[in-house]
């Protein structure tokens, strides 16, 4: 890989919990438990997993929005982990984030043009007719019209806002994009298009994308490399190509197979994975997946398995493996 954009290293993020009227800490909840990933210029990395498992929590730590409890994070080669808000204030131009819901990441009080033109005003010297220019620029380029500027988000049907969260994290031209289940909320059909969008900005502005979704065929549509998350970790990591035809983590194989089939001639092992997620308050010993898997062995109920590379560019966290 080339330099890479974004570089994280054995991130954690465990809050605490409390209780009693002294609130003192009786347990802490693993939400992300040494987390490690890298995105060159141009790539998207999906990271995949069920609700609950930690994607969210990564997206905004990795953003500085949660702070990390442990681990390292490099921006362009910077490390960001420890900065204060003033030294990260200038690295902040650099990374964005476009939010799952398209209602409530849009300020209901203020025009469509006054939200895309805030990054603007905040980080960009220039007077209002600059902005003004730059705001509508925006606009054309995501698929609204200028017109639209002065108008309010309940004005917007939900794929158009989405187009303005998309112009809002394009204002200050990022190299890293973090899209936090960014079509979740919209129908299928407008979906596509956003998802399109995307990918059309990151062929012409060479963004990185890390892409958080749980909807398999969005990630193999716009994804250059996956990262499975299960409670906390990352469980398997590799090119997408790899990963939808050779899983190697039991878990991945399972998602897989829950993945309805569009042909109804086509026939595959069903692979019910039994019982709910544990709580990331106490998650099970050795590796987390042993308590749904039906591979699983005694070793795995005691030993934590490493993310090693056992196909080259392709590394699982399985002791079958």
């Amino acid at each position: 890989m080339a330099d890479p954009v974004l570089e994280v290293a054995g991130l954690k993020k465990h809050f605490p919990v409390k209780k009693g009227i002294l609130r003192r800490t009786v347990g802490h909840v693993l939400a992300v438990d040494g987390v490690s990933f890298a995105i060159a210029s141009g790539e998207t990395l999906g990271l995949v997993g069920e609700s609950g498992c930690g994607k969210t929590t990564v997206g905004r730590t990795v953003m500085r929005l949660i702070e990390p409890t442990a681990g390292s994070i490099r921006l362009e080669g910077k490390d960001i982990t420890r900065l204060g808000a003033t030294e990260l204030r200038p690295h902040r131009r650099q990374m964005q984030i476009i939010f799952q819901d398209p209602f409530s990441s849009l300020n209901p009080r203020m025009r469509v043009g006054d939200i895309v033109g805030e990054p603007l005003k905040l980080h960009v010297a220039g007077d209002r007719a600059a902005r003004r220019r730059r705001i509508a620029a925006l606009f054309d380029r995501v698929g609204l019209r200028a017109a639209q500027m002065d108008a309010f988000p309940h004005q917007f049907s939900g794929g158009q806002r989405q187009r303005i969260g998309v112009a809002r994290a394009l204002a200050l031209n990022p190299r890293l994009i973090v899209a936090d289940e960014p079509v979740s909320a919209l129908d299928v059909s407008i979906q596509a298009q956003v998802i399109n969008l995307l990918m059309d900005l990151q062929r012409d502005m060479k963004l990185s994308y890390l892409f958080i979704s749980h909807n398999l065929a969005v990630v193999e549509h716009i994804s250059h490399r996956v990262a499975v998350m299960y409670l906390g970790r990352i469980v398997e990591y590799t090119d997408k190509r790899t990963l939808f035809t050779r899983p190697l983590h039991p878990y991945t194989e399972a998602l897989l197979a829950a993945v309805p089939v569009p042909d109804p001639a086509t026939r595959r092992e069903k692979i019910v994975v039994q019982g709910d997620v544990p709580s990331p308050l106490r998650p099970p010993p050795g590796c987390h997946f042993h308590t749904r898997c039906r591979y699983a062995e005694a070793r795995c109920k005691t030993e934590v398995p490493a993310l090693r590379e056992v196909e080259p560019g392709h590394l699982a966290a399985c002791h079958l493996r």
